[in-house]
């Protein structure tokens, strides 16, 4: 098996990843891989921090309400090695076991899980939406075509590209 950025991170932290992806039914741990690397700007960090301003945190960028349903904090979250805050971001992801079936799936879940399962059409952050006014904004850089729309195709080919980048020399790694 091939994983996705798994030169960049420790082998107990590629071992843990593959384990947790088994446990909650992701066929492809690479996903996961590239999504935290979306998330990280490719750093696998677990303090690094969102660049918007939002307060999220680590490896798949934890919100401070989703660090304290999590039973933690941000604050917390950001002190631990990067190893230690994969256990939470496997339970961040139990309540979608067995439904994470793609890339896009998977990134649904750390994004906006209402994409999970969705076509790649969907429209998830609009301009100008006045029931969600920030989101647009906060997220404005996914926009590919700029027409104001977000869609979860749009979103996906983001995640995609790190997905591709990280299958690469010399980031991925064979694990036996």
């Amino acid at each position: 098996m091939m994983l996705a950025w798994g030169q960049k991170v420790s082998d107990q932290f590629g071992r843990l990843t593959i384990a947790a992806c088994k446990r909650l039914g992701i066929d492809d741990p690479s996903w996961l891989m590239a999504c935290m690397a979306f998330e990280t700007g490719r750093t696998f960090s677990p303090c690094i921090r969102n660049a918007a301003g939002s307060g999220a945190v680590g490896l798949i960028q934890f919100m401070p309400s989703t660090a304290g349903a999590l039973g933690t904090s941000v604050e917390e979250l950001a002190t631990l090695k990067a190893e230690d805050q994969l256990l939470y971001v496997e339970l961040y992801f139990k309540p979608w076991s067995r439904r994470l079936h793609s890339l896009g799936d998977v990134y649904g879940a750390i994004l906006w899980p209402g994409m999970i399962g969705k076509l790649d059409t969907t429209v998830i952050f609009e301009q100008g939406d006045e029931a969600r006014p920030k989101l647009y904004l906060q997220n404005k850089g996914l926009d590919l075509n700029h027409d104001g729309h977000i869609t979860r195709g749009e979103i996906i080919a983001r995640v995609q590209k790190e997905l591709a980048a990280g299958l690469t020399a010399p980031n991925v790694l064979e694990v036996v």
